[in-house]
């Protein structure tokens, strides 16, 4: 849901001179495999900043609704600035035959989730299908699916992951330079049922943007990994 709301705003409203710098994602309900139908909107038109919505829709019923914000790219300010400095990781062994692997400061980079039931920080890497089938998907389209990893890196536990997301809200400072996505946890928040998490996603040129998720308490549908399933067939 996430990857088709970014492709369809993208491709109405998407301009080359201006930078998709904000999607945010609410997830009203759970998607369904039935056909689905979106519905777009201009907010505004200015001449600095673009606003726009998409909803998608099941069986008549909203399940999803997305904005994008987007910037008119131009040079930066003088001056000086703070910038993190951050540790980011990548496996050695990257199998370009898969799309998934998952990481953590305990356990190493694998494919099972299983591996990494635990709780140290965690990464994952990620190379997303097409959201339309036999086109290919556009690099904010790829950052927009990797993004939801950050559910991931921030709500596994030792017992798995017992939280639904609601929404994502991904914030961009450029766009990925290819397919391969890294997402790794900054911060992990919980008061009486309530997560909010925080990752950088970052490529092979570094650090481009930041995914946040904020998320429930469900533990009757608890998910604890416990057969091991590849990561592929899990997400």
């Amino acid at each position: 849901m996430v990857g088709l709301a970014a492709r369809t705003i993208e491709a109405q409203f998407a301009v080359a001179e201006f930078m998709p710098a904000r999607l945010t994602v609410d997830l009203f309900k759970a998607a369904r495999g039935v056909p689905t139908t979106v519905r777009t909107r201009l907010v505004r038109d200015g001449r600095r900043v673009r606003n726009s919505e998409c909803e998608l829709l099941q069986d008549g019923a909203v399940v999803a609704r997305a904005t994008l914000v987007q910037y008119r790219r131009s040079a930066a300010p003088a001056g000086k600035e703070w910038s993190a400095t951050m540790y980011l990781p990548t496996p050695v062994d990257v199998d370009e035959t898969s799309r998934l692997r998952v990481g953590s400061d305990d356990a190493g980079w694998s494919p099972n989730i299983a591996d990494h039931r635990n709780s140290s920080r965690k990464r994952f890497l990620n190379r997303a299908v097409d959201v339309v089938e036999g086109v290919g998907n556009t690099p904010l389209v790829n950052a927009a699916c990797a993004a939801e990893g950050t559910s991931l890196v921030t709500n596994l536990g030792t017992a798995g992951i017992g939280y639904i997301n609601g929404d994502l809200t991904m914030a961009l400072a450029r766009l990925p330079v290819d397919d391969w996505i890294y997402v790794q946890a900054d911060s992990h928040w919980v008061a009486e049922g309530v997560s909010v998490g925080a990752a950088t996603l970052y490529d092979r040129d570094g650090p481009f943007g930041t995914g946040l998720v904020t998320a429930v308490s469900n533990p009757q549908a608890q998910i604890d990994f416990a057969d091991d399933t590849p990561v592929a067939e899990s997400i």
